[in-house]
């Protein structure tokens, strides 16, 4: 733990998995030294705490909420206790904290200012998708949502494959999980069925799931991924 006044970044877990199954001890013993956090959500926050260690004691401690409805105005003073000496912590939703995540830009204003940044490790679905993806692992694009637009959306696919043919890039994306098998029914039929889709679901949890399939084979394949947690990721 650095004895520098930081904001440390910490993982959450990506679903109801036993935190010992993927973070280290040390994240624990540093989140018990923290006192101001910066979190998507209060309450979510306060329960991963809990289940980190339920000796901490809440009421203690202050919260910042960052989400997509937070005025970029009021982002720079969440870091007026790291002005002020005092080491902060970064609580994401699930997984890591500024991957595909509002902490990106509180954590930009860190940087931008000298403050000490700390990232700890712990679970990225988008990462251990790719890693048993089988797919290039030295070229890949989270493309985050696709468009809901269905012009738009087309045209994001056909970009897509492009670049998949044209530059071996890996492309990874997610669903709302109540549309996720819409979702690979719409894969099957606007792409080529050679291009291979890697279906990543609950991932570190109890029914993790991680299937490779030809996009001609997932069309011919019973599957439900309904409001489950997923992933996908297209190659050739």
């Amino acid at each position: 733990m650095s004895t520098t006044p930081s904001l440390y970044l910490f993982p959450a877990s990506l679903g109801d998995t036993p935190l010992e199954n993927v973070l280290p001890a040390q994240n624990i013993t540093i989140i018990r030294t923290i006192k101001y956090f910066i979190v998507e959500n209060i309450r979510s926050a306060r329960r991963f705490l809990k289940a980190c260690d339920r000796t901490i004691d809440i009421d203690q401690l202050t919260f910042f909420t960052l989400n997509e409805h937070t005025e970029a105005s009021a982002i720079p003073s969440m870091l007026d206790p790291l002005k002020q000496g005092e080491s902060m912590g970064i609580i994401s939703e699930a997984g890591c904290p500024a991957i595909a995540d509002p902490g990106a830009d509180v954590v930009a204003i860190a940087q931008q200012r000298g403050y000490n940044v700390v990232p700890l490790v712990g679970p990225s679905s988008i990462l251990l998708s790719l890693m048993a993806s089988g797919f290039n692992g030295q070229s890949f694009a989270f493309n985050g949502y696709l468009p809901i637009e269905q012009a738009s959306r087309n045209a994001k696919l056909k970009e897509i494959e492009r670049r998949i043919r044209r530059e071996r890039q890996t492309q990874i994306f997610i669903e709302t999980p109540y549309r996720n098998n819409k979702l690979i029914d719409e894969l099957c039929h606007a792409l080529p069925g050679d291009l291979l889709l890697c279906v990543a679901s609950d991932i570190t949890g109890p029914n993790e799931s991680i299937i490779t399939r030809r996009l001609s084979q997932w069309n011919k394949t019973t599957y439900n991924y309904n409001k489950i947690p997923t992933i996908f990721l297209l190659f050739s």
